[in-house]
């Protein structure tokens, strides 16, 4: 008998596959598979407020993947917590929020109220721009990256996943910064940043000239980060970025994830993660695994 479960931060998923922010609607995705199938739901960013998000075009293909830069448009969490929580907790799987913001008193505002609710974890996205420091994202230094995680946590009730920005030059220094400051787990990676232009145009593709890359081309870096993340910290993490496959899954699982977030393949395959479960299932099947810790066991570091 094969055991899928993980536990995160005191919070058990009944198996490690979660949807990645950003890219998962529970109302959609609810129309190709049971949502139960998932270990967790981890919701598109919410902020304080509505936001609107980026002018069009916002979404582009590319080699390996895609560039977005859609800007986190929600319509904020009074809205969500009254009219999207309910349908998420019919599932029986964990609902993990991802909290967007642009100061650290957003950060908190939501997490606060969220933290009145049934929710079962918080994913704070610290890739978000810091209006207050010319727009620098939080998470691309290592005190602004200590300083929210700080903040979060003396209001959090709920688990607070930390997720953490490719884009900087050691993330190995971050994971440690914000593992001092009481997170409970980290995400990784987010997106790396990336820019197309249409050469017939003669101009970017999207309004915003740059955007985030995801999918199967940023899977090494992923993988490699998630190495090293691991190596130099001790708390649960999900590992994301480029997951297309249960093989996928068990790199990043033999790298050192706890758990695995699915999010481009949705867009090609709506199905895609339960399909991938099916596949992590079948590859532990072919080898003899039993759980997930014997599959990070076997790898050959």
């Amino acid at each position: 008998m094969i055991d899928l479960s993980v536990n995160i931060a005191g919070v058990t998923l009944n198996n490690p596959i979660t949807t990645a922010s950003g890219t998962f609607s529970a109302h959609d995705s609810g129309e190709f598979y049971d949502l139960s199938e998932l270990g967790g739901m981890i919701t598109k960013g919410v902020s304080n407020i509505a936001w609107e998000g980026n002018n069009t075009p916002r979404i582009a293909e590319t080699y390996g993947g895609m560039l977005n830069s859609v800007g986190l448009q929600n319509p904020g969490i009074d809205y969500f917590i009254a009219h999207e929580l309910p349908y998420l907790k019919q599932f029986n799987t964990k609902v993990i929020v991802n909290v967007a913001g642009r100061s650290i008193e957003d950060y908190c505002e939501v997490t606060e109220k969220l933290s009145e609710t049934e929710v079962d974890m918080l994913e704070i996205n610290i890739s978000c721009p810091n209006v207050k420091q010319g727009g620098i994202g939080f998470g691309t230094h290592s005190e602004m990256a200590a300083k929210v995680t700080r903040e979060v946590r003396k209001v959090s009730k709920k688990p607070i996943i930390i997720k953490l920005t490719p884009n900087v030059t050691n993330i190995t220094e971050i994971a440690k910064a914000v593992e001092a400051e009481g997170a409970d787990a980290v995400s990784l990676i987010n997106t790396l940043l990336g820019m197309r232009i249409d050469v017939h145009k003669k101009k970017p593709v999207l309004f915003n000239k740059m955007g985030g890359l995801s999918g199967p081309a940023i899977k090494p870096v992923a993988v490699r980060m998630v190495y090293q993340v691991r190596r130099a910290i001790s708390l649960p993490i999900i590992g994301l970025g480029g997951i297309m496959t249960g093989e996928d899954v068990v790199e990043f699982i033999m790298a050192g994830a706890d758990a695995v977030s699915v999010g481009t393949a949705a867009f090609v395959n709506p199905a895609a993660p339960v399909e991938i479960k099916k596949e992590l299932v079948a590859y532990m099947e072919r080898y003899g695994f039993k759980t997930l810790q014997e599959v990070r066991e076997a790898f050959l570091d």
